[in-house]
């Protein structure tokens, strides 16, 4: 089985991918998306979203990790491609899901589904671009408003010889709301010949049965549950038990002591309380700790009261 871990805008960044890939289990991360507009993006962008790039492309644990890009021009695409390639990426992905309405309403995500005609040119030119020995993937849903075009979608990526696809069992529209429906991945299967990755509503072994009876799939990507249990790559890939709460607070002791930019320090509180929204999904301990600590704002604060739960 190949796992990997979703790229979370804003949520699952070099820091979290470093926790996270530490704990085992996953074969892969993609970063959060680089935004490309009509202009070759300097090397300083691809370091920031993707520290990795320095380190062989992977994370300090060995993980490697695939720059993805998110735009609807398939010549400044295939350029930034070459860019991230160059800079040492191991691949590219590419994002035709995302949800959000500001990046929809400029033109990317998942607002491209509508055309699979530009999802063809755009992954062609990609493909095209990227030396054979590097994968080019992209990520789908099911469609925007339905699942009308959810074959010809797919058709498109395969048609552009892309390495691989990775479907989130859910339109646009859907949004984040369970279920996935994992039977289109099926269906999706039979329909190209290209490895196709299940993702959408993975959250524990059962999940994962459950997506692979109804999907055929054998390789998977999780997202909202890696952050909701941590160890879930473990978990999932050789079952390992779920990690402890007093576990996931060592965890969360150790995201507080890492070296940050001074001149951002609301960074840490934000995050915490941010990962606390996940970790709540599956520790209802985490409920009372986060009652505690969401009007706080300094880094030191909430450190002590995390230090203060595990004693």
């Amino acid at each position: 089985m190949r796992l990997i871990l979703a790229p979370m805008e804003g949520v699952v960044d070099a820091q979290m991918r470093q926790l996270l890939t530490g704990l085992g289990g996953y074969d892969l991360c993609v970063t959060e998306f680089v935004r490309v507009t009509e202009q070759k993006l300097p090397a300083k962008v691809f370091y920031r979203l993707c520290p990795e790039l320095a380190n062989d492309g992977k994370t300090a644990s060995g993980t490697p990790v695939r720059v993805q890009l998110l735009g609807q021009s398939p010549e400044w695409l295939s350029l930034n491609a070459m860019t991230a390639i160059e800079l040492g990426s191991p691949g590219i992905d590419l994002n035709f899901g995302c949800p959000a309405k500001t990046v929809n309403k400029s033109r990317g995500g998942a607002v491209l589904l509508k055309e699979p005609e530009l999802i063809y040119q755009i992954v062609k030119a990609v493909r095209e671009a990227v030396p054979s020995q590097y994968p080019v993937s992209a990520k789908i849903r099911l469609g925007y408003e339905d699942t009308n075009q959810t074959l010809e979608i797919a058709d498109a990526v395969a048609q552009a010889n892309a390495s691989e696809l990775t479907v989130h069992a859910r339109t646009k529209k859907d949004g984040y709301r369970a279920p996935a429906y994992w039977g289109w991945i099926a269906k999706i299967r039979q329909h190209v010949t290209l490895p196709v990755i299940a993702n959408g509503e993975i959250w524990d072994r059962e999940s994962l049965k459950q997506c692979q009876e109804q999907s055929g799939a054998e390789q998977f990507m999780v997202g909202r549950g890696a952050v909701a249990t941590p160890n879930l790559g473990a978990v999932l890939k050789t079952a390992t038990a779920k990690m402890s709460w007093n576990d996931v607070l060592s965890l969360l002791i150790h995201f507080a002591q890492q070296p940050i930019d001074e001149k951002n320090t609301i960074y840490y509180p934000s995050r915490t309380k941010q990962w606390f929204s996940y970790l709540k999904l599956s520790y209802p301990q985490a409920n009372d700790l986060f009652r505690q600590i969401r009007i706080l704002k300094d880094r030191d604060a909430i450190l002590n009261e995390l230090e203060r739960a595990q004693n």
